[in-house]
């Protein structure tokens, strides 16, 4: 850290409450500050190099130096810098972005409305199944399915519907009836010799099984990420989804697909939704939608959902619901263009080869001593790390190991993320194949550093 009086980090310890940071220790180590990006890095104001290997936050796809998308928002900043979409009010770029977002959905979509942040459209998605519960009359109908593990936002509704207990720990859960299932993780919560398609009937008899004792009549949705991202990047097993699927239709639940992470490219497809055979009647978007060069996030909703919602609004004469931002013609105009070009140069594409280049590169490293799993799908990875093999342990304190893992491979110029023990790999769906190269030599390198640097007995020989 700059440990000079009036430097930036001295400033950002003195006024900068951080996300996602220990705010004590922060006091101590201070910022790494980022001072400008180009393509899939970023550098510090000390203009040292990065491999931004988490595309921000699962979310640059285009890189950090789109001009494109700078023009884009430089160009609706002096037309029309703000509006909003309340009161039967609308602009162009708002609505050319609905119309093409459901254009590209995987299945029959409505109507798209428009939030800042994934949270606020999770939040929304949640506030929506209740108000058409309502509009039917089934006002029961009001559980939420989750599985561990999963992330889907840290507003107050989100963070109830987020199964990571950091998320938790001291903040109060206001949402009641929010039904939490295993984590749909093979390598660590299959049974001993049971196949990902076992497990999968497993967890999809677990689901119907809470259904039933709830009473299908007070379960509303399910919702779920088609990977789940935060959660450690957590690859369903074979037949999983098909067989959710069947029982949410069984007992008319509908499914919420938190596509955050998973859309417009990360598993290789357009949608996670795709890669996966999953037919939503919600779908939840963000990130990548603009590339996060501007707040931006989406849902969509299937006529089922949407009609119930309709009638109800004409009976109250409104549907009380927005955000002051929601809809931004900046935010619309630089995603419309951020779209264009995932779709020009074939980005979807670029993302399921380089995906499969990073992955093999990872899964080459399956003998290190600190690797117990190396998983992903697309562009879209993580390595699960261990001290012993045979066991699928890490060091004693959860996370220790991760942390280490992830603070040498910053060493070396990569910035990753580590959830708990796992290290996560997002980078930009631009990445080609030589920075996968260098990308995986330089993460080879963080791994021997990191196990050169615990005691010679924490690894079993």
């Amino acid at each position: 850290m700059n440990d000079k009086p009036n430097s930036i980090e001295a400033r950002d310890i003195a006024y900068h409450l951080h996300s996602y940071t220990n705010a004590k220790k922060h006091l101590e180590t201070g910022p790494l500050v980022i001072d400008r990006g180009e393509g899939i890095y970023v550098y510090d104001n000390n203009g040292r190099k990065y491999i931004e290997a988490m595309a921000g936050l699962w979310s640059v796809g285009v890189g950090f130096n789109e001009q494109r998308l700078v023009k884009a928002a430089t160009e609706q900043m002096q037309k029309l810098p703000y509006y909003h979409t309340f009161t039967h009010k609308s602009h162009g770029p708002v609505i050319e972005l609905a119309e093409k977002l459901v254009g590209l959905a995987p299945v029959p979509m409505s109507k798209a409305f428009f939030t800042n942040s994934g949270s606020e459209a999770i939040d929304t998605a949640l506030k929506l199944i209740w108000y058409r519960s309502n509009a039917l009359g089934k006002h029961e109908k009001k559980k939420i399915i989750v599985r561990n593990r999963a992330y889907h936002g840290v507003t107050i509704a989100g963070a109830c519907l987020t199964s990571l207990p950091a998320n938790h720990k001291s903040f109060d859960l206001i949402v009641p009836n929010v039904l939490r299932m295993t984590c749909p993780h093979h390598w660590r919560e299959a049974m001993p010799g049971e196949s990902e398609e076992a497990f999968a009937t497993r967890l999809a008899k677990e689901l119907e099984d809470a259904i039933l004792a709830e009473g299908p009549e007070t379960v509303a949705a399910m919702f779920a990420e088609p990977v789940q991202g935060a959660g450690g990047v957590v690859v369903p097993p074979a037949t999983y989804w098909e067989k959710v699927q069947a029982v949410l239709k069984k007992y008319d639940v509908l499914l919420v697909a938190d596509e955050v992470i998973c859309g417009f490219g990360r598993t290789g497809t357009m949608f996670g939704s795709t890669t996966f055979g999953i037919e939503p009647d919600i779908m939840v978007m963000s990130k990548q939608l603009s590339s996060s060069y501007m707040p931006a996030s989406a849902l969509m909703i299937n006529d089922k959902v949407f009609e119930p919602i309709m009638e109800e609004s004409n009976r109250i004469g409104t549907l009380g619901h927005g955000y002051t931002a929601s809809g931004h013609p900046v935010a619309a105009a630089v995603a419309l263009e951020n779209l264009k070009i995932i779709e020009e140069r074939d980005l979807v594409g670029n993302a399921a080869a380089m995906g499969e280049r990073l992955r093999s590169g990872l899964a080459a490293l399956a003998d290190h001593p600190l690797v117990g799993e190396v998983r992903g799908v697309g562009l879209i990875a993580a390595v699960e790390l261990v001290t012993d093999k045979a066991a699928k342990k890490a060091l004693e304190a959860p996370g220790a190991l991760g942390a280490l893992v992830n603070g040498h491979l910053q060493e070396v110029g990569v910035i990753s993320r580590a959830m708990t023990d796992a290290v996560a790999f997002c980078p930009p769906l631009i990445i080609t194949a030589s920075e996968v190269d260098d990308l995986l030599a330089r993460f080879k390198t963080g791994l021997d550093n990191a196990l050169s640097a615990l005691p010679k007995d924490a690894v079993p020989a």
